[in-house]
């Protein structure tokens, strides 16, 4: 098979053997094969679940709640510190 890439993407496949993670062109486009696969199969069981929580977000915006861009912000920064924390442990 032959595959032609664009100039960005055969750059991201040289950093990728460069940094020592992969040996070769192969086993970059495997892995990245790998996480296509993980991230369609994690869609796929979760397709329920982020139609139900768009739903309600639509919902909630209707109904006038929702938050400013900074209160959003504030709201992603506290959320991100939790997290960020929670790893530390």
């Amino acid at each position: 098979m032959i595959i032609n890439l664009d100039p960005e993407s055969e750059r991201m496949i040289e950093q990728a053997i460069q940094s020592g993670a992969y040996q070769n062109a192969d086993e970059v486009i495997e892995r990245a094969l790998e996480v296509l696969r993980s991230e369609e199969q994690w869609l796929n069981d979760q397709r329920s679940e982020l139609a139900e929580k768009i739903e309600r977000a639509f919902t909630q915006f209707e109904r006038g709640e929702y938050f400013s861009a900074e209160e959003s912000r504030a709201d992603m920064q506290k959320r991100k510190s939790a997290w960020l924390s929670q790893q530390k442990r």
